[in-house]
C-alpha cells in the first residue's frame, strides 16, 4: 500500500470546517502519472516512481512514448517508497494515491524552506542584538564567539550568521481538512514549508 503522495503547494486561504474559520494550505495534486516501478527483485528496494505532466502537455492523453524522455514530458519525477507493490500500480496509470486518505486524518508534510540568503544572528537565530540605550554600539553583532577555556578556538556548531533556508522541514501532526475531488487538490491545515509552486510529500502521520 502507497502511504504518500506528492504535491505542489499553491498557497494560503481560509475554509469552514464545523462552523470555524480555519487556515489551510492547498495543495494540487494533479497532472501525476506512474512512471516506473523499483522491484527488490530488479532494484533492490521497492517504490513507485511518479512524474507531474510539464503544463503543455497536462491537456493530451498519457503516451509510452513519455517514458522514453521524461525530462521533456515531466516536470518532476520522484518515488514513493512502499513495502510491497500492489498488483493494480500500472505504469501509464495517474497517481491518484490522496484518494487512499480521508478527510480529518492525520499527516506530515515534508517540504524545503524558502531560501532566504545570508542572514544575520538576529533573523537566523533569534538573537536579542545590543541594547539601543546608553550608546551601545554593539548593533547586530552576534558578540563574542570564543570562551575561556582555550583563547582564539570557536566551539564547533556557534551560532553564527550565513545561509538561511533551503532546508528539508517535517511538519509533523496536520490535518486533512478537505479533499477537493473536481479541483484534484488537498487542503490542509496550517502551513507547509516551502514557496507557492515548491514540492512537498505528503504521508500518514505515525
Amino acid at each position: 500500500m502507497v502511504g504518500g503522495f506528492w504535491g505542489k503547494k499553491l498557497g494560503m486561504t481560509q475554509l469552514f470546517s464545523d462552523n470555524k474559520v480555519v487556515p489551510v494550505t492547498v495543495i494540487d495534486v494533479s497532472s501525476w502519472f506512474i512512471t516506473d516501478v523499483k522491484t527488490k527483485e530488479r532494484d533492490g528496494y521497492c517504490a513507485v516512481q511518479v512524474g507531474r505532466v510539464r503544463k503543455r502537455f497536462e491537456q493530451e492523453t498519457f503516451a509510452p512514448a513519455w517514458l522514453q524522455d521524461k525530462k521533456k514530458f515531466f516536470l518532476f519525477v520522484r518515488e514513493i517508497p512502499v513495502q510491497q507493490v500492489a498488483e493494480n500500480i500500472v505504469i501509464g496509470a495517474q497517481a491518484d494515491f490522496y484518494n487512499l486518505f480521508a478527510e480529518g486524518e492525520v499527516i506530515n508534510v515534508t517540504g524545503v524552506t524558502k531560501g532566504c540568503g545570508f542572514a544575520g544572528v538576529v533573523r537566523r537565530h533569534g538573537f536579542a542584538g545590543g541594547r539601543s540605550s546608553h550608546g551601545s554600539m554593539m548593533g547586530n553583532r552576534p558578540g563574542s564567539i570564543g570562551f575561556i577555556g582555550k583563547s582564539g578556538k570557536v566551539i564547533k556548531g556557534k551560532a553564527l550568521p550565513g545561509h538561511m533556508g533551503v532546508d528539508k522541514v517535517t511538519m509533523r501532526n496536520l490535518q486533512m481538512v478537505k479533499i477537493l475531488q473536481e479541483q484534484r487538490a488537498v487542503a490542509v491545515r496550517g502551513s507547509v514549508p516551502g514557496k507557492a509552486g515548491s514540492l512537498v510529500f505528503v504521508r500518514k502521520a505515525g
